[in-house]
């Protein structure tokens, strides 16, 4: 069975496999689900690990619909990984009202070549999961990572569980609260897969800081702030008056 673990950082990447762990997710950012990690940190995890790399190709938290800037970034990070010699890539588009965007989604399979290729956790927004899977399957997607729709894998192993059995080329793969206490729930159903960070916070500072750097406000998943000319301008203009 494969243990795919999210890592974070450097030393969350060591930690994988040092435990044992078949593969890494490489990501940055866990708490927003994850966006693309740094050049300099794909290009230190690659030297300093033996376990395939599978990079998260995702520009910024939130929704999974993307502007066409958003997608032609995404494109050259796959681009990179390519370059750079990861085992794979994790990505996916759709569309505003929740179905898959087969277009862009294909090209973003196209671009990975050779690397394989898994839909993220994009697959628990859509409307038609048992049908988009099989169609994932047919553009030659190799893992779909999911809850099951659900807030843990292991309340969506229902769905899990269906969409397991349409597997042929393509393997599902849990994600979501996996842990110590159920992933033999996993185990029995036959799975393949698995993904789970395995995070335990480490403390870092003395104390409670002085001002939180964190804003709620920032963090709304079907909207995206975009720095605004109007508001912009409006500044300006009152900088610039005599």
């Amino acid at each position: 069975m494969i243990l795919e673990v999210c890592a974070n950082s450097l030393e969350s990447a060591l930690n994988a496999e040092k435990a044992g762990a078949t593969r890494m997710e490489l990501c940055m950012e866990l708490g927003v689900g994850g966006v693309t990690p740094s050049y300099g940190l794909v290009k230190a995890v690659l030297k300093a690990v033996n376990i395939p790399v599978h990079v998260l190709v995702r520009p910024r938290s939130g929704d999974f619909t993307y502007s066409d800037s958003e997608f032609e970034v995404m494109k050259q990070d796959i681009a990179l990984c390519v370059e750079l010699g990861c085992a794979g890539v994790v990505s996916g588009v759709l569309h505003k009202n929740f179905t898959l965007d087969k277009e862009r989604t294909q090209l973003l399979i196209d671009e990975a070549k050779n690397l394989q290729f898994t839909f993220h956790r994009a697959f628990d927004w859509l409307k038609n999961p048992e049908e988009v899977f099989l169609t994932l399957q047919s553009m030659g997607v190799n893992y779909v990572l999911s809850s099951g729709q659900k807030a843990s894998a292991l309340l969506g192993i229902s769905l899990l569980s269906k969409l397991n059995k349409k597997s042929s080329t393509c393997v599902v793969m849990p994600g979501g609260g996996l842990r110590a206490d159920n992933v033999i729930n996993f185990k029995k159903e036959g799975f393949k897969a698995l993904h789970m960070s395995g995070a335990a916070f480490n403390k870092t500072l003395d104390g409670d800081v002085p001002l939180s750097m964190n804003s709620s406000s920032f963090l709304v998943e079907n909207q995206v702030p975009i720095s605004s000319v109007a508001n912009i301008q409006q500044v300006v203009a009152l900088l610039n008056k005599s």
